[in-house]
């Protein structure tokens, strides 16, 4: 009996990681930025606003969360009132942008591997201070070399950076990149 429990286990463990390996490949896709999309917060259209946008994508719901900001999309993702299961992420890849005045519609890199630009002299959407994501890390140090701030991973902004209330500093501008 311990022989056959022995050789179960492992094949358990083994069922149960390609349970969560097929939940991680069968996310939704990242939306294409249209006129419909509306900010989660200010209910505003997203396309009217500069800067990188957020998508989140919740467990049960068909359309993703827009935000008009990727600040106000991480918020959304550490505020503790925030109970929702989050199923995937994604963030405008400013690298990848047209312009600050463009971030694009259809650039979408997941949240979790992107490389952010805090503390930068960059203004988002809502005229707050913006987080600016970046696929290539190379690309994430330049913009900080221009702009001020520090190169991180989603894991390091901390609740405190996106949470605590925004001073509208004026020092602060609309970036050309």
């Amino acid at each position: 009996m311990k022989h056959l429990f022995a050789i179960l286990l492992p094949l358990a463990f083994v069922a149960g990681c390609k349970e969560d390996e097929t939940a991680q490949t069968n996310l939704p896709d990242p939306q294409v930025l249209t006129e419909e999309a509306a900010g989660h917060y200010c209910q505003m259209v997203i396309l009217e606003h500069q800067g990188p946008k957020a998508q989140v994508h919740l467990d049960g719901l068909p359309a993703p969360l827009w935000f008009s900001q990727v600040r106000d999309g991480i918020a959304y993702l550490k505020s503790p009132e925030q109970f929702a299961e989050i199923r995937v992420t994604y963030v405008n890849d400013m690298g990848e942008a047209t312009s600050w005045l463009e971030p694009g519609a259809d650039n979408w890199i997941d949240a979790n591997t992107a490389y952010y630009v805090v503390g930068s002299d960059a203004v988002g959407g809502m005229g707050a201070p913006e987080i600016a994501p970046f696929s290539d890390q190379q690309k994430a140090e330049q913009f900080a070399g221009s702009h001020g701030g520090e190169v991180m991973r989603l894991s390091q902004i901390s609740a405190e950076t996106v949470l605590s209330p925004v001073e509208f500093a004026t020092n602060q501008k609309e970036t050309s990149e």
